[in-house]
Parts: structure tokens; sequence; C-alpha cells
């Protein structure tokens, strides 16, 4: 068993070793104390890393997915939404889809430079780029580092056209790029909801806008003449699914115009960090949850043991 101390800020309980990592703690009374594969802290503080990646626009050929490229201007998010399927990432760079993942933030200071660089070859061919589809463009420290906006300017000067996803109103402050490239016909913007709960929100999502804002966000983004879709996700059974015809129709109400959700689907390394979250968070329906999850598949609990 595990000893579990809920942190404030990130959604993320422990810090399990990575699928390549072999050692971790766990928080004991005051001290600090061995167990597989955890790394439990009272207290979370981000620490920021250069990513000297030499290219921007990453492409990918899954006919499930309806673009072809995207662009991510941090690995790791700060949001800390536990359901984050892209906390698997992390461990590829040796760290923890747990508390690293919304702790250990990598941002790319050349992300500007290398788009234009990779715009101007003579072979590009211009189809609409998604921005934030591993981790959120619009996360905390985007409001200091301001990479999404240079990104942002440089499309709007290139004429590209792009896709947004965030669950941030922090969109709200590139307001001016926005509706410039909305004239042009050349942006949509998504705004993710998963719960009107302000209370359920703060855990499962800690950091993210609060739904209410991000509502607000949809008003003033349909207002400014910008494409304007609201995503319900993730819907998770016996939690959040009762929700879904109201999260739509507060978000019609408010000016988005296309509708859809995504049903909750955890990967392997983060089942487990998905049911401690439900141990610490929603104790009272951890089992049901888990129930309908495993019995839906969309839950992996065949991940291997954690070696000491």
């Amino acid at each position: 068993s595990f000893v579990f101390q809920p942190t404030k800020g990130p959604a993320s309980v422990t810090n399990r070793s990575g699928r390549y990592g072999k050692h971790g703690l766990a928080a004991k009374g005051n001290g600090w104390t061995q167990a597989k594969g955890i790394l439990s802290r009272p207290k979370s503080q981000t620490t920021l890393t250069k990513d000297k990646t030499k290219t921007i626009i990453s492409r990918n050929s899954f006919p499930d997915v309806p673009f072809d490229r995207s662009i991510n201007p941090y690995r790791g998010c700060e949001l800390g939404c536990i359901y984050c399927f892209a906390r698997p990432t992390h461990a590829y760079l040796g760290l923890s889809p747990g508390l690293d993942f919304s702790t250990k933030i990598f941002y790319k200071p050349e992300a500007a430079r290398l788009l234009e660089r990779e715009l101007r070859k003579a072979d590009y061919q211009c189809r609409t780029v998604a921005l934030g589809t591993n981790t959120d463009p619009y996360q905390p420290i985007e409001k200091t580092l301001r990479l999404t906006r240079s990104i942002l300017a440089v499309l709007l000067a290139f004429k590209h056209p792009v896709s947004i996803v965030t669950k941030s109103a922090l969109l709200l402050r590139d307001l001016d790029i926005l509706t410039s490239m909305a004239e042009k016909g050349l942006v949509e913007v998504c705004i993710s909801i998963s719960t009107l709960d302000q209370r359920l929100a703060s855990t499962l999502e800690p950091r993210a806008s609060e739904p209410m804002k991000r509502l607000s966000a949809i008003r003033t983004i349909a207002d400014s003449g910008i494409p304007c879709s609201v995503i319900a996700a993730p819907i998770i059974p016996a939690l959040n699914d009762y929700e879904l015809k109201s999260i739509l129709t507060s978000a019609r109400d408010a000016g988005a115009t296309l509708a859809s959700y995504i049903s909750l689907r955890i990967p392997l390394q983060i089942s487990h960090l998905f049911e401690e979250w439900l141990e610490a968070h929603e104790p009272n329906k951890a089992k049901h949850v888990m129930y309908f999850l495993a019995k839906t598949g969309h839950v992996k609990n065949d991940q291997p043991e954690f070696t000491s």
C-alpha cells in the first residue's frame, strides 16, 4: 500500500517513477521514506528548463487524428489535469508522469524563429496547424514567456491557418492577433470544459481557468467574430458524465457554434495515478468510477510492477 499526501496545486497525488525509471519515494509523516516507484512531496515548485529542439512542427499520419501537424511550445503542463494523456511523455525524459509532469516544464524559446524557418522552406505545404495538442499552449507560464503569442504572430504574418485548443482564459490576452486572423479566416478556437462544478474542477484540473471563466471566454471570443467551439472532455463515468448536457447547453448559450465530447481513456502509465487521485479526492466514488472504466475498456490496469 502507498501513503498519499494530496498536494495543493497539481492534481497528481504522487510522483511514481516513469516507465523507464527505477526509484521513487513516498512521504510518510513529516519525513521521506523509500517506496516502489513513488515520490510524494508536500509542496510543489515549478522549474523551467530550456528545450533545445531543432524543429517546432510535429507531424503525424494517424488516420483518426484530425490534423497532420501540430505545435507545442512546452513539454509538461502546469495545469496539472490528472487525466492528461500526455503525462507519459515525461517518462521519455527520465521523469515521472506524476508531479514531475506539472512541475518540471520544458519550454522552447526558439519556437517562433524555428517556425518561421520551416514556413520559408520551398517544399513546405500549407495546412492547418494544431496548437496545444499535447500540453496547453496557455498554461500559466505562458503569461510570462509569451511563446504561444510569438507563434501566433508568425502564423498571422504568413497568413497560415491555425486551430487552438485550451482550458485557459489567458487566450483572451491574444485577442488582437486572433481577431486579425479571424478576419482572414485563419483561426478556429476550441475551449475544453470537463465540468461546471468548481469544487470538482479545483482538484481534477487545478490550475486551469475556472469553468465559468471558460464560458465567459467563449462569449468574448464569439462576440469578437472568432469561430469558437467547445469540447466536453473528458467525460468520466459516475463522476461528471451527468453534466454533458449542461456543459454543451451552457457553451451554446455563450456563443459556441460547434460541440463535441471525448470519453476518458486512461493509458498505461496514468491508470494508477488516476486511481490514487480518486482515493484522495473522491473516495466515495473511486471503486464505482474504476469499475465502469474497466468495464468499458477505457482503463489499462496491466502496468508492470515498479522495481526498487
